[in-house]
C-alpha cells in the first residue's frame, strides 16, 4: 500500500538510524557506548515521581485531561511564576501559555498554525533535524541560514536575501544551540525581534536547553526582548531541566494569535497532557530548581574531562557555554563521518556526525554528556588509546 507523499521528502530521522546501528552492534556481542543522543540518565527527582503517584491514584485525574488541549489552568499559571522568577517575563496563563506534549510537538504544530504550502521557513544550518521534518511535513520550503563559528554560531539576519525574507513566514531558533552548544546574547534577540516585525516573520524560539547553561553564561530567554511577544513564541520543555524526557511535557509562551492557532491544531490532533503529569510538572517548577544546579555540577564535571581528553589527542577549542553537549571539530585531514566511522570501528564509542545537523555540520561531531560518569571515562580512555599522538 503506497503511503502519502509528502513522506517521501522526510529524510530518515537521526537518532532512530542510530539506535538502529547500536542496538545491532550491540547484538553481535559489541560493548558499545553512546555520546550521540541527549537523554539524561540520572533519575527524575523523588518529589516530582511522589507527585505523579499521588495525583495518578485520584480518580478525577483518570478522565480526559482538564482544559485538554490547553493544560491545566493551574500549571499554565505554575509556568507564568516561573517565567517571572527565572527571566522577568510577565505571561497571562490564559492566553499566553500553552500545554505541550514536550516542545518537539509544538514544532510541528507551529508550523501547521502559521505556515501555508509553499511558504519559506527559515532554519539554521547546522539546526535540529525535527524542524527541516516539520516544515516539509507542513509543505514548507525549509531555508537554511548558516550559523558559523566566526559569528558565535549566530545567524547573520542581515545576509539573508531580502527576496528571501519577503517571502518567510516563520523562522525556527534554538539557543541553547542543539548541536553546537552556542548561546544568544540578548542584543542578538533585539535584532531578531526588529528583523521579524520587518519582515512579519512568526519566530519559532525552541528553548528546552535554556536552564542547561555553564558557569559564564546567564540564562536567557527570547521573551526577554522587547516585542518579542509581538512577533513570536516561545517553547519550553522540563524534559532537560527536570531529567523528565520521557515524561512528555512542556509549553508554549508568547504571542496570542500563535498560542491560539497551535492551541487550534492540538484540539484537533490530541486530547492533552495527562493531569497526573502536569500536578509533577507544578512540582518541579515549584520546588526543584534545586535540581537543576546538582545536574549542572554533574555536566560540568564530565564536560571537563571530554575537554581534557579533546586537548591530549591534538583537539583544543574554545567550547560554548550552553547545552549538555559538545560540538567538537574533528581531527585535521579527516571529515565527521571519517571521524565517526572510526570511532566506532575502533573503539565502540557511538557520537553524531556534524553532516547529519546541516552542510554547515561538516567538520564537527556532536558529543553528549548524558551518560553515566563510568561509561563516559571508560568512552574517554578508548579515545585516547586510539587517537593520542
Amino acid at each position: 500500500m503506497q503511503t502519502a507523499q509528502r513522506l517521501k521528502k522526510i529524510p530518515p530521522y537521526l537518532f532512530m538510524e542510530l539506535r538502529k546501528k547500536i542496538n545491532k552492534a550491540r547484538s553481535e556481542g559489541v560493548d558499545v557506548i553512546s555520546l550521540a543522543i541527549g537523554d539524561p540518565v540520572e533519575a527524575t527527582p523523588s518529589s516530582i515521581i511522589d507527585e505523579l503517584c499521588a495525583s495518578a491514584r485520584d480518580p478525577q485525574n483518570h478522565r480526559y485531561p482538564t482544559d485538554e488541549e490547553k493544560g491545566m489552568l493551574s500549571f499554565r499559571r505554575e509556568v507564568a511564576a516561573w517565567y517571572s522568577k527565572r527571566y522577568g517575563v510577565d505571561l497571562n496563563p490564559e492566553s499566553e501559555i500553552l500545554g505541550l506534549i514536550g516542545s518537539k510537538e509544538g514544532c510541528h504544530h507551529f508550523v501547521l498554525a502559521r505556515v501555508n504550502p509553499g511558504d519559506i521557513v527559515l532554519m539554521t544550518d547546522p539546526g535540529y533535524p525535527a524542524y527541516r521534518s516539520s516544515i516539509l511535513m507542513g509543505e514548507g520550503i525549509p531555508y537554511n541560514v548558516p550559523i558559523l563559528p566566526d559569528n558565535n554560531y549566530l545567524p547573520v539576519l542581515e545576509d539573508i536575501p531580502a527576496d528571501v525574507a519577503q517571502k518567510a513566514s516563520a523562522m525556527f531558533l534554538n539557543y541553547p544551540n542543539n548541536p553546537t552548544g552556542a548561546c544568544a546574547t540578548l542584543d542578538f534577540l533585539n535584532k531578531l525581534v526588529a528583523f521579524a516585525r520587518e519582515y512579519d516573520i512568526a519566530v519559532c524560539y525552541d528553548n528546552p536547553y535554556g536552564e542547561v547553561v555553564f558557569a559564564g553564561q546567564e540564562r536567557i530567554s527570547f521573551l526577554q526582548a522587547p516585542g518579542a511577544k509581538d512577533v513570536g513564541v516561545e517553547l519550553n520543555s522540563l524534559s532537560k531541566p527536570f531529567n523528565m524526557c520521557g515524561w512528555r511535557i512542556g509549553m508554549a509562551c508568547g504571542n496570542h494569535d500563535l498560542i491560539a492557532g497551535i492551541s487550534k491544531v492540538k484540539e484537533n490532533t490530541d486530547s492533552g497532557i495527562f493531569n497526573a503529569v502536569q500536578f509533577a510538572g507544578i512540582q518541579a517548577l515549584r520546588h526543584e530548581a534545586g535540581f537543576i544546579e546538582e545536574m549542572l555540577s554533574i555536566y560540568g564535571k564530565r564536560r571537563e574531562l571530554v575537554l581534557e581528553t579533546l586537548r591530549k589527542i591534538g583537539i583544543d577549542f574554545n567550547a560554548p557555554r550552553g547545552t549538555f553537549y559538545l560540538w567538537v571539530p574533528v581531527p585535521a585531514g579527516m571529515t565527521s563521518l571519517e571521524f565517526t566511522n572510526r570511532l566506532f570501528d575502533k573503539t565502540a564509542v557511538v557520537v553524531a556526525s556534524g553532516t547529519a545537523y546541516g552542510q554547515y555540520g561538516e567538520g564537527f561531531v556532536r558529543i553528549s554528556l548524558t551518560v553515566p560518569d563510568d561509561r563516559l571515562e571508560e568512552a574517554m580512555q578508548r579515545i585516547e588509546k586510539e587517537f593520542r599522538q
